[in-house]
């Protein structure tokens, strides 16, 4: 009897010991796991974002995230310091790590030979001959000056006669495109050769203006003429003047 008690007592301790053996083994393991899982926070985006957005709406489309470091790529983000000013390259999808190459210069997006186009602006083209566009000598990231010219008047007094009105100043142009010219002096520069051959035929020129403002330039190209003055910064601005051809020898 003592014998059989003395038994179930050591099978009893046995037991015991051996779970907490294996409850310890269990927490080792999942320490070990953890240990080599290495996990580090990354910024993940959690809603959709697209082409071109800007860090301000890209910071409320992520979420800091801790993943095992085996599974994130080299790139990852864990925060969007220092990067003011950049955008996304591609649109981004919900469970993608943040990639430091996903965000680039707004001028990386643009087409060759143009510039980006402002924020809440707009792009409208015009088509113009060489005399109106100052010979041709303009290109992408200038400024100019737009003139609208009427037959029959555009001010308040439709019976005019003529009128003009240079009506927006250092207006952004984002393309100008022209016709393949054949060069017929390969020894000289590209440069010198632009600003003294005679260019053939029109240019076109695309601007980045609000919506109000492309209406206006729509309306002249279609109804009146157009011509362009090459505007820096630093250009002077009068005050708008209509000005009549009665006005011109004055």
């Amino acid at each position: 009897m003592k014998t059989r008690l003395l038994g179930g007592i050591v099978a009893l301790v046995l037991a015991v010991a051996g779970t907490l053996l294996l409850v310890s083994y269990v927490q080792g393991s999942e320490a070990r796991a953890q240990r080599d899982l290495q996990p580090v926070d990354v910024l993940v985006v959690q809603s959709q974002i697209p082409t071109g957005a800007t860090t301000d709406t890209i910071k409320a489309a992520v979420k800091l995230v801790s993943l095992p470091q085996s599974s994130v790529p080299n790139g990852a983000l864990k925060s969007l310091d220092g990067l003011d000013g950049k955008v996304a390259a591609t649109d981004l999808l919900p469970g993608e790590a943040l990639l430091g190459a996903r965000l680039v210069d707004p001028n990386a997006l643009a087409a060759p030979g143009s510039v980006p186009v402002p924020s809440g602006m707009q792009e409208i083209s015009v088509q113009l001959e060489a005399q109106r566009v100052i010979g041709g000598r303009i290109q992408a990231g200038d400024t100019v000056g737009v003139i609208m010219l009427f037959a029959s008047g555009a001010g308040n007094d439709p019976a005019a006669g003529e009128t003009a009105q240079q009506v927006f100043h250092k207006v952004l142009v984002t393309s100008v495109q022209r016709a393949q010219t054949k060069a017929t002096d390969t020894t000289q520069d590209p440069k010198q050769q632009a600003n003294t051959e005679l260019p053939s035929g029109s240019l076109l020129v695309t601007f980045a203006r609000s919506d109000v403002d492309s209406a206006k330039i729509a309306l002249a190209a279609q109804f009146g003429t157009i011509w362009l003055t090459k505007e820096p910064a630093s250009a002077t601005v009068s005050t708008p003047t209509v000005v009549k051809k009665a006005d011109v020898f004055r």
